[in-house]
């Protein structure tokens, strides 16, 4: 039985490595042949890689040995004589077009309103027949057409002195409609405008108002005809502003002397600007 503890220096790496196992496996046999394998791939492969490269030029070669031999062609120089130029004819010019005719400005006809004159009607008077028609007349017992005197119409009998005639007064009926203008304006009964102004500052209550500054806003509202105020709005920028403006007029109980059409008393809408500086 061989030591196994001495080491054989002929060994190869494949003997070392399969020793004491069944080198009939493929694995064995792959590393075996595998420097054979490899020299033969490499060499192979060269070759491929040679002819792929030299391909071209080969290719080029044998073109170039099988090509006909070039002919020679002779080609001797000849005069050109030169025909002559055409000489152009100059074009006729043409004559410019004529001027276009000049545009008649359109006239416009201004026709002025002209009031006539009147004139009076002349009277036309009908002539009296002839005397030769006067004498065919006929006289006896036939009827003749004569000119129709005008209808009489009795005048109205005279009032009994017993009774006093009734004179009722009519009156002009009011419309309820909102009048923008009237012949006289709604006024302020507790002063007018200056009045009202007076009284809209002194009920005017700014705690509910924030901040510094100046506001404005316009007060509208209806003056009915007994004096009384409706639709009362405000509008502005600011809400609370406007809120207080409709209370304080609200609060002014003093009634207003109601806008005027023909002399009636009519509702009418008045417009109250208001602007106020709070520090």
């Amino acid at each position: 039985m061989a030591n196994e503890n001495v080491y054989d220096p002929n060994l190869t790496l494949d003997e070392i490595v399969f020793e004491n196992r069944n080198k009939e496996y493929g694995a064995y046999d792959l590393r075996h042949q595998y420097p054979r394998l490899l020299t033969k791939s490499f060499i192979v492969g060269t070759a491929i890689f040679l002819v792929a490269a030299l391909s071209p030029f080969i290719y080029l070669t044998i073109k170039r040995l099988t090509e006909p031999p070039k002919q020679e062609v002779k080609a001797d120089l000849v005069e050109i004589l030169q025909e002559d130029k055409i000489i152009e004819q100059p074009k006729e010019e043409e004559p410019p077009p004529p001027p276009p005719p000049p545009k008649e400005e359109e006239k416009i006809e201004i026709i002025q309103n002209v009031v006539p004159e009147p004139v009076k009607a002349p009277k036309i008077e009908t002539p009296p027949p002839p005397i030769s028609k006067q004498l065919e007349t006929t006289t006896g017992l036939v009827n003749q057409e004569g000119v129709k005197a005008p209808a009489y119409t009795p005048p109205p009998p005279p009032p009994s002195t017993g009774t006093k005639a009734s004179t009722a007064e009519v009156k002009p009926q009011v419309s309820n409609d909102v009048y923008e203008s009237v012949d006289q304006p709604a006024d302020f009964s507790g002063g007018g405008l200056n009045g009202f102004r007076s009284k809209f500052t002194n009920n005017f209550d700014s705690s509910s108002l924030e901040g510094e500054g100046t506001l404005s806003t316009e007060i509208t509202f209806v003056v009915e005809r007994d004096g009384s105020l409706s639709q009362i709005k405000a509008t502005g920028p600011n809400s609370d502003f406007n809120r207080e403006a409709e209370r304080t007029v609200k609060s002014i109980k003093i009634k207003w002397n109601p806008g005027k059409v023909n002399g009636q008393p009519v509702r009418s809408r008045f417009r109250f600007p208001v602007k106020m500086n709070f520090e």
